[in-house]
């Protein structure tokens, strides 16, 4: 089976391959193209994948018995598609350098520069889905029979505009919400693998409602304990009163919008912003790895343990929580969300997972082709969403809002529209001014080359 990475010199892609090494079974992935548009990144990134490699069970054997899958490079996207079964899209438009922008001129107009949320958010939509339409353009034409695995951010934006293309071919997938609802087992003494967390939302914008262990709806339980609730990352970060009041344990992301000034004032006030900070410690990295004599995976390991640790640092510094604690530092496993994705698709493995997938009439607040965050049962035929009850109208509000708003981005990207830009600013919850709208849309279309094209019209 070929798996095609986009964004192959992403910093992040070792921990897919790192996850492939560890899949033995009939019909696994046995070569993987990495495509990026910077050879010198391709180059890294392709180093710390032959030593882990070279370090698995088998490693040097030929992928068909039970090797490491094959790796190729390129900078070309049509060869990279060109055959591929499955294609994981993981490519950042404007790279750290456009982020970090991103996030600058949205704390200078006193709003929320976050990389997904926000004016950030928007900026790093109309970047993204210009490229990834042609993306999804070119797989329906070179791998029709492909399945898109979409972890680009604004990863519900892009999917649902690839999905225009592709129709239930493209999955998003994201490791936030399947962290949060590990964490919640853990509190609970619950197995999280076995653990059925009842999660629906956005992308970055969604609610746990209930976890259930062994038939039992176990959340009642954490949110009438104190203790409990101040023993894991959200419930030191949102309170437990606030938690309490909700009664909902909501993704680490709502805390822009329950506590956004305090967040805009610690983003203001801080050193330097996560985009510049990331900016400033990948491009160490790649700087380290142009010396052939460099041990490429022990310096990866380092730059993602300072990475993990410093996540999400303002937020935690507003809440009064300190640094994250080592249980706290395991991620949702987004690589292990794409490979269970993967085998269930092509061995008909069925299993379940939050995903990024077509509404049909599962919100019933939204439309049919609304990409949504849900839990899905997943087969050969693809991710079929799970039925849930209705959000409560402070929930459903906020995310018919920000629907709104992704709606507005892709038809600012499809028509050129200035206009209809400012619009999608403007109409977002954390975006306060029309008046700010429009000089966020001036100084985002000055500031990124890749934004030239709303200047069109």
């Amino acid at each position: 089976m070929r798996l095609t990475i986009l964004g192959g010199g992403g910093f992040r892609v070792p921990l897919v391959y790192g996850a492939l090494l560890g899949d033995h079974a009939e019909g696994r992935v046995t070569h993987v193209t990495l495509h990026d548009l910077d050879a010198g990144r391709l180059a890294a990134v392709a180093r710390v994948l032959a030593e882990q490699a070279a370090r698995s069970p088998g490693g040097t054997s030929r992928p068909e018995d039970g090797g490491a899958p094959e790796v190729t490079v390129t900078t070309d996207l049509d060869e990279a598609l060109t055959g591929a079964d499955f294609v994981f899209s993981a490519i950042r438009v404007g790279g750290l350098a456009g982020r970090a922008a991103d996030e600058h001129v949205a704390l200078a107009e006193g709003v929320l520069g976050q990389e997904t949320v926000g004016a950030g958010g928007i900026a790093y939509g109309l970047r993204t889905v210009p490229v990834a339409v042609d993306i999804a353009q070119r797989v329906a034409r070179l791998a029709p029979d492909a399945w898109v695995i979409n972890f680009t951010n604004p990863a519900g934006l892009v999917t649902e505009a690839m999905s225009r293309y592709l129709g239930d071919r493209v999955i998003g997938i994201c490791d936030s919400p399947v962290g949060l609802g590990r964490r919640i087992a853990r509190v609970l003494g619950g197995d999280p693998d076995k653990a059925w967390i009842d999660y629906v939302g956005l992308n970055h914008l969604g609610w746990v409602r209930g976890l259930s262990i062994d038939g039992r709806d176990e959340l009642p339980r954490l949110l009438a304990d104190p203790a409990l609730l101040e023993s894991f990352e959200e419930g030191k970060l949102f309170g437990t009163e606030w938690l309490q009041s909700l009664g909902m344990i909501p993704n680490e992301y709502l805390h822009y919008y329950y506590f956004n000034r305090e967040a805009v004032s610690a983003y203001q006030h801080a050193d330097q912003t996560r985009g510049a900070f990331l900016h400033e410690q990948q491009s160490r990295f790649y700087e380290e790895m142009k010396d052939p004599a460099a041990p490429a995976l022990a310096t990866w390991d380092r730059t993602r343990a300072e990475r993990e640790a410093t996540y999400m640092a303002e937020n935690r510094e507003v809440a009064g929580v300190g640094e994250r604690d080592a249980c706290d530092l395991e991620s949702g496993g987004y690589e292990q969300v794409a490979l269970s994705l993967m085998r269930a698709i092509a061995r008909n493995e069925r299993t379940s997972l939050i995903l990024n997938v077509r509404n049909r009439t599962t919100l019933s607040a939204l439309d049919s082709d609304a990409v949504i965050e849900v839990p899905c049962f997943v087969d050969a035929g693809g991710a079929h969403p799970v039925s849930v009850a209705p959000l409560p109208d402070h929930a459903t509000g906020l995310v018919c809002s920000v629907k709104a708003v992704e709606r507005e981005v892709m038809a600012a990207a499809e028509s050129a529209s200035r206009t209809t830009a400012v619009k999608a600013f403007a109409l977002h919850p954390l975006v306060d001014s029309v008046t700010v709208a429009r000089r966020l849309v001036d100084r985002y279309t000055r500031e990124h080359p890749g934004l030239a094209y709303l200047n069109r019209k």
